[in-house]
């Protein structure tokens, strides 16, 4: 088999092999150049990718697909206009390459454009009406922009994209009707962040009618029963009891008929343990003891998302979401602020070594599911984070977030925003370029500051 054949059935690094042998018998076959960039970019490796990809483009310009993966690359690696740039390359050759003005879409939407994204998106389904992911990916940019009517029934394709992938529904699929009489099962969907999300919306499909049992993941089991508690939960692994219809968690914003102006709870739905909340408390009371006195402020800290590297696409925007402990170094020169780690998984180790000047309490070890996080949150003035699912969390509890949220920013927060219709107490500090956090958290740093000083001077 020739690598492309390869490459197709998934056999990757036999892929590989086949590509390098090729090329160290012939190092300007443009097609080989092309294709093993491109296969390099879906791996991560994106510097091999690039230097593959510039070499196929230098030695055979009029080649649209070596344009259009080189193009993949630059957007990978935050370098939009330069994309921008290889996918009109790409177009000029080939206007009807589908992929590249989908992709060009992608890009503009990752700029805010929105409205100028959708015509690509557009041109593109008009060449490949049934193409998932081109479909995904118009759907994304209408949600983008606030068009949630038909953003939503849009993102009923993503089930055939390489975004999300095949749904896990067994039976017949609900369609938003009245279910009297009847069970639905509701499916979780996506990361922890998605369901906390989500969720929201079951006690509104629950009026349709019936009954309805949801499943998740078991560190969410305990919250979600106590605030949702009449709804059945279960976890993924158990067997789901008897059941006439299903639906995905992230379908039900669709099948309600959401719009902007109509999102649910916003002031927050999620109940946290008394008992944990008053234990917490103690805790934290006996957290003063080191202190020489009472902070103004005690703000709970999250600097990283889960890697997800089972998912590519997923690992590769936590990638640009996420940051190290020491990038928050400017809050640390906030004065009267006891911070608290809630970063749990591998980046939790940071905790140990905060920035110079922080004072930094890790009890993450004490944290064994969402439920005990929203206790330990209870106890908070405040929350900052990267956007992952603890913002969802603490902003669901009704705690005050402020959000540090990447350029190319998850279509719910909208574009040109501070704030959202999801969450009232929840504040946005986007980065204004690609890669450049100094802004946003410098920007936190100087709001903090002011909290702070007004916080103080109420208490005099």
């Amino acid at each position: 088999m020739d690598a492309v054949a390869l490459q197709r059935v998934n056999r990757l690094q036999e892929a590989i092999a086949v590509y390098k042998a090729e090329l160290q018998r012939n190092p300007n076959n443009a097609y080989a150049l092309s294709n093993y960039g491109g296969l390099l970019c879906s791996l991560g490796e994106f510097q091999a990718a690039k230097s593959l990809l510039a070499h196929a483009v230098r030695i055979k310009p009029d080649m649209p697909d070596a344009w259009s993966n080189f193009a993949n690359v630059l957007f990978e690696t935050q370098d939009y206009n330069g994309a921008i740039e290889a996918y009109k390359k790409c177009l000029t050759l080939q206007p009807q390459h589908s992929l590249a003005l989908s992709n060009l879409g992608v890009v503009l939407d990752c700029q805010g454009r929105h409205a100028v994204a959708l015509n690509f998106h557009k041109a593109a389904l008009q060449i490949e009406p049934d193409n998932g992911q081109s479909r995904t990916n118009y759907a994304l940019s209408l949600l983008a922009g606030g068009d949630y009517v038909e953003g939503f029934k849009a993102y009923e394709w993503r089930w055939n994209s390489n975004i999300i992938g095949k749904h896990n529904l067994q039976g017949p699929v609900w369609d938003g009707k009245p279910f009297l009489g009847k069970t639905l099962l509701v499916h979780t969907e996506g990361g922890f962040g998605d369901m906390l999300h989500f969720v929201r919306f079951v006690p509104y499909a629950a009026k349709r009618g019936g009954k309805i049992i949801v499943k998740v993941r078991k560190e969410l089991l305990t919250l979600l029963q106590r605030s949702f508690p009449e709804q059945l939960f279960i976890t993924v692994d158990e067997v789901a009891p008897p059941h006439d219809l299903e639906c995905s968690v992230g379908s039900l914003p669709y099948l309600l008929g959401t719009t902007l102006d109509t999102i649910p709870l916003a002031n927050g739905y999620l109940v946290p343990d008394p008992d944990k909340v008053a234990i917490w408390k103690s805790r934290l009371d006996k957290d003063l003891f080191f202190m020489s006195a009472a902070p103004t402020l005690r703000i709970g800290l999250v600097w990283a998302g889960s890697p997800h590297r089972e998912v590519r696409y997923v690992e590769f925007v936590d990638q640009r979401r996420s940051i190290n402990l020491h990038s928050m170094a400017p809050l640390a020169k906030v004065p009267n602020i006891l911070f608290y780690s809630l970063q749990v998984g591998e980046k939790g180790i940071q905790a140990k070594t905060p920035p110079a000047g922080m004072k930094l309490v890790n009890h993450t070890n004490l944290l064994h599911d969402f439920d005990d996080t929203a206790a330990l949150i209870a106890n908070l003035d405040m929350v900052i984070s990267v956007d992952t699912s603890v913002v969802h969390l603490a902003a669901a509890l009704g705690k005050p977030v402020w959000m540090l949220s990447r350029f190319d920013q998850c279509w719910r927060w909208l574009s040109g925003r501070t704030d959202t219709p999801w969450y009232n107490h929840l504040r946005i500090y986007q980065q204004s370029e690609p890669l450049d956090w100094d802004a946003p958290i410098n920007k936190v740093a100087v709001d903090l500051t002011k909290l702070e000083e007004m916080k103080r001077s109420k208490r005099k």
